[in-house]
């Protein structure tokens, strides 16, 4: 019943306000006596009419009364749809669903942001954060439309491009001896009580990784969710760290390090092959990969 009635909802609405057939009609694009027929139609399948003659036009019966309630409701949803799918259709007005993982949204992600909104002001953008699996469980069910993550070796069914490396350094209380030295060893660090994201985080398992190749388990003293607040707490002295390198200052009480030898991750922009790209995703994909001077597979 419900199949049946769905076309014809929308004049019952427009019946709802105009009061006449006629214009109800012309509004939907349809002679008048089809219009009279759906309303006829209607009321045989519902087995009640939903309107009546009233002077030279109709009014709607208790029947119609009832269900224009839902018609009126099942239209203007129908409407904000169509909508959001006219907006997704321009470059200018879509909506970009964006996420990154947490160790990247300190600066890299507002510059990025600031200078495509300046000449796309009315684009939307939805964003999230999290760890490397979370970021990729959201881009993989299609929660988000691009994902700014570490590089993947065995995601055959994810488009990639490399934007660049992100150096990972040494992280120490401005007081402590190792912070005098241009550059230290992994190893070096092994007697230290170490402050770092928690486990799940995938830089927490790439730096305990680390410390395994280097001969030790590095002692975790603390463990936190933002790569900023694990900064601050070896500022003030609670142990040393291993992070992506501050893309703004250090904090005051801690120094940075170089790894002998260095030692990087790669930066990747992600997104589903199989997905046609909306407007306004592809044009802000297109703005970072111009940003970081790289191509599109």
């Amino acid at each position: 019943m419900a199949a049946a009635l769905a076309p014809r909802l929308l004049l019952l609405a427009l019946l709802h306000s105009e009061c006449n057939i006629t214009e109800a009609a012309d509004r939907l694009g349809i002679p008048q006596p089809t219009a009279s027929r759906w309303l006829a139609q209607m009321g045989d399948d519902l087995g009640a009419p939903v309107v009546v003659k009233h002077g030279r036009g109709v009014r709607l019966t208790r029947a119609g009364e009832h269900l224009v309630r839902s018609a009126v409701s099942a239209v203007a949803d129908l409407r904000s749809g169509c909508r959001q799918v006219m907006d997704e259709r321009d470059p200018e007005r879509g909506q970009v669903n964006f996420a990154f993982l947490t160790t990247m949204g300190q600066r890299r992600i507002p510059d990025l942001l600031r200078a495509f909104r300046h000449q796309h002001p009315h684009v939307r953008f939805v964003l999230s954060q999290g760890s490397g699996d979370e970021v990729l469980a959201q881009l993989e069910s299609g929660q988000c439309d691009l994902a700014l993550m570490t590089r993947r070796h065995d995601e055959t069914h994810l488009a990639q491009v490399v934007l660049g490396k992100q150096p990972v350094v040494a992280t120490v209380p401005a007081s402590h001896p190792l912070a005098r030295r241009a550059g230290i060893r992994v190893g070096d660090l092994a007697d230290e009580q170490f402050v770092g994201l928690k486990e799940g985080f995938g830089f927490r398992k790439f730096t305990d990784e680390l410390c395994r190749a280097a001969g030790f388990t590095p002692q975790q003293a603390f463990a936190g969710e933002e790569v900023d607040t694990v900064r601050r707490l070896v500022a003030v002295g609670l142990g040393v760290a291993l992070l992506p390198a501050d893309e703004d200052a250090v904090p005051d009480g801690a120094t940075e390090i170089p790894l002998i030898p260095s030692v990087d991750r790669e930066i990747a922009l992600m997104w589903r092959v199989e997905d046609s790209v909306i407007p306004a995703v592809g044009a802000f994909r297109d703005h970072v990969l111009n940003t970081y001077d790289v191509v599109a597979p």
